[in-house]
């Protein structure tokens, strides 16, 4: 990224209800039998132990692409499913500046990433992020993409990274760092439903430990997110990362990300052609290529030093305290428009679900495949 200074409720059992007892008249020996065997009958039904509930059925593993389930382990309701954008946007290491985001309303990008969270994190203070901020620039019609940088693989690229590289327990590293995650988004008033995505650096090709590591601990990362109502959502190198993730995903592997955010510098938007990912993979609505990286940009006299994006992806979900009431629910979000002529796809924003059977449509020329690129470390 830039280099600038993510008990079950019991069936319910109905008795048989109790018979009368009411005096019957002699009508005879039949009718006499025939109470003696009524009143039997009933008393044995009363006796009778309730039915045994039947266990719950299982869940298969999500899709790819597939809805978040929620902490009880059901499906996110239509009132809070993903809220997705389409068009482009920008990450820097450090939040700017609320009136520099306000600056840069002119300028081509709808969304913003925002690194809140994780011990990898280049820019770990960010001063302006916080609950007043985010309220702020979602109120203004930014998008926001919120990005976690944690633990990194053992193999990492960047010197930088090698401190904070995954230890000998990687899946229960992955889980306690996820709650870590879901713990941050919601102290900023991301609700759930809402991706988190996890940032994990540009490592060596061709370590099978190193990969092996690293993918328990993305699993078991994706898995906890999802389990606490989130979508896990991940960034990586296209040719390390993205390549061993798809590869899982090909194998039918379980616990992947429900969008795929990759890095390929090659200066314009490419979010259908990757060569390392399938057509259909992580369609539609789950792919954002960063496809520019470490370059300056100047709006309204505020300048940044950016990372730039395409999106088809999922954003962030706000939540608002209603008056008088400690509930929170997710909050609206306007449509927002492109003002980039040279990206063919318009800003939208809209409540889809996610299904797995179609492809993302772009106009983005066929990328050419760089083997020098790759997700640039951090300092």
């Amino acid at each position: 990224m830039s280099t600038s200074t993510p008990p079950r409720p019991r069936s319910a059992t109905t008795s048989a209800p109790a018979r009368s007892r009411s005096a019957l008249p002699l009508a005879g020996v039949r009718a006499v039998a025939f109470a003696l065997m009524a009143a039997v009958a009933g008393t044995a039904l009363l006796d009778a132990p309730a039915p045994t509930a039947a266990p719950p059925p299982t869940t298969a593993a999500p899709a790819p692409g597939a809805p978040a389930p929620t902490a009880s382990g059901s499906t996110v309701s239509a009132a809070s499913t993903p809220v997705h954008f389409t068009g482009k946007a920008f990450d820097t290491c450090e939040a700017p500046s609320v009136e520099t985001m306000r600056a840069w309303r002119g300028s081509p990008y709808g969304a913003v990433g925002i690194y809140f969270g994780g011990r990898g994190r280049g820019c770990p203070g960010q001063r302006e992020l916080n609950p007043g901020w985010v309220s702020s620039v979602q109120a203004m019609g930014w998008r926001l993409l919120p990005v976690f940088v944690g633990s990194q693989a053992p193999c990492v690229e960047a010197p930088a990274k090698k401190p904070f590289a995954i230890g000998s327990d990687p899946w229960g590293q992955g889980t306690r760092e996820a709650g870590d995650a879901v713990r941050a988004a919601r102290a900023l008033g991301l609700g759930t439903s809402s991706p988190l995505y996890l940032d994990i650096e540009a490592y060596r090709r061709g370590d099978a430990q190193c990969a092996a590591t690293t993918l328990s601990f993305v699993r078991a990362w994706n898995r906890e997110v999802r389990r606490l109502g989130y979508l896990p959502g991940f960034y990586s190198s296209a040719d390390t990362g993205v390549r061993d993730i798809e590869a899982q995903r090909r194998a039918g592997t379980a616990d992947l990300p429900a969008v795929m955010w990759f890095a390929r510098w090659l200066g314009k938007p490419a979010l259908a052609t990757e060569p390392t990912l399938a057509p259909a993979a992580w369609t539609p609505h789950a792919r954002i290529h960063q496809y520019a990286g470490n370059v300056t940009e100047s709006y309204g006299g505020h300048r940044l030093v950016i990372d730039r994006n395409a999106v088809d992806a999922p954003v962030a979900r706000l939540t608002t305290a209603r008056a008088g009431s400690s509930s929170a629910e997710p909050a609206s979000a306007p449509a927002t428009s492109s003002t980039n002529p040279s990206l063919s796809f318009s800003s939208t924003v809209s409540s889809l679900p996610f299904s797995s059977s179609s492809t993302v449509r772009s106009s983005a020329s066929p990328s050419v495949h760089s083997a020098v690129s790759r997700a640039p470390a951090r300092p």
